[in-house]
């Protein structure tokens, strides 16, 4: 299999703590396993220093990992990586990368005293659920900027594929509410379900680029649905965790107003529920929405910790997840949601990849929901976003239907709060009084 190196956003935000920090902060790049930070690093160092070592603790020897342990003679300690490495540093012009700096405690602990001597610039990667299992008891260093890697987003999968123009005239269209027509808006909704189906995980878009070939695409995604799944048998080998991961899908497609843990554990064994959830917040696999119950600006300030909602980093892993009963999801199921064929009722694959495209746009994720009239149902809308000193209701759909009644509700309970109102789902652009009514791949614009 070709080994690809693709192109990501936060390249230029590293470039900017380069140019701005000037070795005064060391850079952490956080974020998921499988999502690319140490291909991310290195190809930052490899073209932005004239040389660099990098130094991935998941492999180097114990010696390496000891020369940490007492950081007295720096002089010593960077002369001793650069004969191992056999690599020349230049002050000020070269970069030390601490790869799974997680496996290496010392190291990172290090940093504080490495950044104060600023003869090289220094780059972590790691995933937060293990640098926080393993650094319990150093000292945190307050001299690092930290910046999260996400999946590949919807621009950064079309770059992959070699197409650099549909996002920019998507944007264009966005801003000028310019409709596409019936067959464009077919021909891009597809395209945009590929990504749906493939995801951001730079081997699964690997996997695909190489075969063209969506169940051996399925067959890596599981095999980071095994490795996420096994991660979180390390912090809770009582299986509480991957039990709750597992069964996000499932937790969707019961349309409720939360997650309703008491389906999934048992009710006496709940204890330690509160770290488990911030422990799988912090692995940045899953994503929570929070319920707004009062939603207004500030919606963190109304974010009700106990009623809440799970999605998925990634939504090409979240379909994999959700047909998972076979050993292989065959290429048939691919096609047939490809086409949007499939005889299933597809909301929470929609709605998953709403959540992650307003995650990755750098927004928190609210829902906000309330009895109808009749009380014998909820009114619900989706996502909520907070714009100057206003909110923006947001409702998915997974078809082309016009309604929005929780919409309309909304608007009547809140009207002075409210600066746009959107309706998500899979036509093309129109406008339902003052409700935005926008095709699903325009989501990244909101």
């Amino acid at each position: 299999m070709e080994e690809r190196i693709f192109k990501r956003k936060l390249y230029d935000k590293m470039l900017q703590w380069k140019q701005e920090r000037d070795g005064s902060t060391a850079l952490l790049i956080k974020g998921a396993r499988r999502v690319g930070k140490s291909t991310l690093a290195e190809e930052f160092a490899k073209h932005e220093y004239e040389s660099y070592i990098l130094i991935d603790f998941t492999e180097v020897s114990q010696d390496i990992k000891n020369l940490f342990n007492d950081i007295s003679d720096l002089d010593n300690l960077l002369f001793q990586l650069q004969f191992h490495f056999q690599k020349r540093l230049i002050p000020r012009k070269s970069a030390i990368i601490f790869d799974e700096v997680q496996d290496c405690p010392m190291a990172r602990q290090a940093i504080k005293k490495l950044v104060k001597d600023r003869r090289y610039d220094y780059i972590e990667t790691g995933s937060l659920i293990s640098i926080k299992r393993n650094t319990q008891n150093i000292r945190i260093p307050s001299e690092e900027t930290r910046m999260t890697l996400y999946p590949m987003d919807y621009e950064e999968f079309r770059w992959a594929l070699g197409d650099n123009i549909t996002i920019p005239m998507l944007k264009e269209a966005f801003d000028a509410r310019k409709q596409f027509g019936d067959a464009l808006t077919r021909r891009l909704l597809r395209d945009f379900r590929l990504y749906m189906l493939i995801g951001g995980m730079p081997q699964a878009v690997n996997a695909y680029l190489d075969s063209k070939n969506l169940s051996v695409v399925d067959a890596v995604k599981r095999e980071i649905i095994e490795l996420y799944a096994d991660d979180f048998r390390k912090i809770d080998p009582t299986g509480k965790a991957t039990r709750m991961f597992y069964a996000i899908p499932s937790q969707l497609n019961k349309n409720a107003s939360r997650y309703q843990i008491s389906s999934i554990i048992e009710k006496g064994k709940q204890d330690r529920v509160e770290e488990l959830l911030q422990d799988m917040a912090d692995s940045q696999v899953v994503l929570f929405s929070h319920h707004a119950n009062d939603p207004n600006v500030g919606l963190s300030l109304h974010g009700d910790p106990g009623k809440y909602k799970m999605f998925m980093n990634d939504t090409g892993l979240f379909v994999t997840l959700a047909f998972r009963d076979k050993d292989i999801t065959e290429n048939i199921i691919y096609q047939k949601l490809l086409s949007d064929k499939l005889a299933a009722d597809l909301g929470y694959i929609y709605e998953n990849v709403v959540a992650q495209m307003l995650k990755a746009a750098g927004n928190e994720l609210f829902y906000h929901t309330w009895p109808t009239e009749s009380g014998k149902h909820n009114y619900e809308i989706d996502f909520l976003l907070s714009r100057g000193n206003k909110i923006c209701p947001i409702e998915v759909k997974s078809s082309g239907y016009k309604t929005h009644a929780s919409l309309d509700a909304f608007y009547r309970k809140f009207p002075d709060r409210i600066l746009l109102r959107y309706l998500v789902y899979t036509k093309d652009f129109r406008k339902d009084t003052d409700i935005q009514m926008i095709p699903v791949f325009l989501t990244m614009f909101l």
